[in-house]
């Protein structure tokens, strides 16, 4: 049998693994190079107003954000747009891009990523992160190794800024 041919990858809501911060619950769906998968998928919840990632781009993934309820903030280039339920969103690779919950808002999200690579440990790390039980600097050191490249946007802070 041709070990490239893809196959189907389920993931039950019940045995999903998940891993949760303060301000989100993130669902780990599919994880590309570890479970046969194509695609790297996860859902988010979010916590009203809680904020999800700061402006970053990925040089070979696009990243789709599909909102299944509550709204999302979501930093395109150097534009806000705000993503109700049901809205779709892709970002190309190379894109300036960063999100959060829409204020006053909690918001659920998936996630996917495509092509997808191993991202599950890069999710794992940013709860412990989050929690305090990691280094920031963890992240920073990983930016290759998981393709988020962190870059400063004035129109992002002012938007989160705005939002407080």
């Amino acid at each position: 049998m041709n070990s490239n041919i893809l196959k189907p990858v389920l993931t039950r809501a019940a045995t999903a693994e998940t891993t949760s911060d303060p301000s989100s619950v993130m669902t780990l769906l599919a994880d590309s190079g570890t479970d046969g998968s194509s695609v790297t998928s996860y859902r988010s919840t979010f916590a009203k107003g809680a904020v999800g990632a700061p402006a970053h781009f990925h040089t070979k993934a696009s990243e789709l954000f599909f909102v299944i309820g509550g709204s999302l903030n979501v930093l395109v280039d150097d534009e806000v747009e705000t993503l109700e339920q049901g809205d779709f969103l892709l970002v190309p690779p190379h894109t300036p891009h960063a999100f959060a919950a829409a204020p006053g808002s909690e918001a659920d999200v998936l996630f996917v990523f495509t092509p997808g690579m191993p991202r599950f440990d890069y999710l794992r790390l940013l709860g412990r992160v989050m929690r305090g039980e990691a280094s920031p600097q963890e992240i920073k050191d990983s930016s290759e190794q998981y393709d988020n490249h962190y870059v400063d946007s004035p129109t992002w802070r002012a938007a989160l800024e705005a939002a407080k």
